[in-house]
């Protein structure tokens, strides 16, 4: 990304989607730290959708 790769928005796309994923599995716990890493996951993603619009 700091060198402009042609591929930034790809990556990005990508890494929310990945992000998602997490997320959507750590919802379904009951465990606090489950719970935050789900928040921090989708916080991500949205930071990704931002970089790849």
């Amino acid at each position: 990304m700091a060198a402009d790769s042609a591929y930034v928005k790809q990556y990005a796309l990508l890494c929310a989607e990945i992000c998602d994923y997490c997320a959507d599995h750590c919802k379904e716990h009951e465990h606090k730290h489950c719970k935050q890493c789900a928040d921090s996951c989708r916080r991500c993603a949205e930071e990704c959708r931002k970089i790849a619009a």
